[in-house]
């Protein structure tokens, strides 16, 4: 990203605080958040202050953007109301102590890689995506947009992660295994067969429990 830049973080939370850390470490300054939660406006982190509304990133139109938050279907509905407005610059953030190497993956706008995270061949994360602290991705893994791994998940190689899937903390997927859109899998869930579109499962062997409604 264009470090001349300043950033907003589009979200005022647990996750946007860290993102504003994994800024820092990047040497990213950051000029603000927006969030549309009425009882936060004017409030500050480490001095620096919510901007207004998300519908308001037109008044910083010369800055780029990064979506800090956890649930995929909240932050795809958060670039879809920005998008109405124009076309904002998404920056992509991988923290300095990830293990990745641009040659052999590829990651898109708007997507955030948190520290400890390896990566290793042939992986292609798309835009909009958050991999969240000490996770592994094998080679040949394909994580499409909105999708969200939390902390400490291990991905073994050939999976696809479809958009608006949401992986929890601990989980474990076996090589091949394919999570179909908007799918699930819970905390600590080890995944030994492929998950439907839409279905939440969790478990050690991970079971379907019941299915998300849209």
């Amino acid at each position: 990203m264009d470090l001349s830049k300043k950033l907003i973080i589009v979200g005022f939370s647990g996750f946007g605080k860290e993102v504003y850390w994994l800024a820092h470490r990047l040497g990213v300054g950051v000029l603000g958040f927006l969030d549309d939660n009425p009882s936060i406006q004017g409030l500050t982190y480490r001095c620096t202050p919510v901007l207004g509304t998300v519908d308001e990133w037109t008044n910083y139109a010369d800055c780029v953007f990064v979506i800090a938050v956890g649930s995929p279907r909240i932050r795809k509905k958060i670039y879809e109301k920005m998008i109405v407005g124009g076309q904002p610059d998404f920056a992509t953030l991988v923290d300095p102590a990830v293990v990745i190497h641009r040659e052999f993956s590829t990651v898109g706008a708007g997507s955030i890689i948190c520290a400890g995270t390896i990566l290793t061949v042939d992986i292609v994360i798309g835009s909009h995506v958050i991999i969240n602290l000490n996770c592994t991705v094998g080679h040949d893994v394909v994580i499409q947009d909105f999708v969200t791994v939390a902390p400490m998940v291990a991905i073994s190689g050939n999976v696809t992660l479809a958009q608006l899937c949401e992986v929890g903390t601990g989980a474990s997927i076996r090589q091949g295994l394919s999570l179909d859109k908007g799918s699930m899998l819970g905390m600590g869930g080890v995944l030994t067969k492929s998950i439907a579109e839409s279905t939440v499962f969790f478990g050690n062997p991970a079971k379907a429990f019941k299915k998300i409604a849209d």
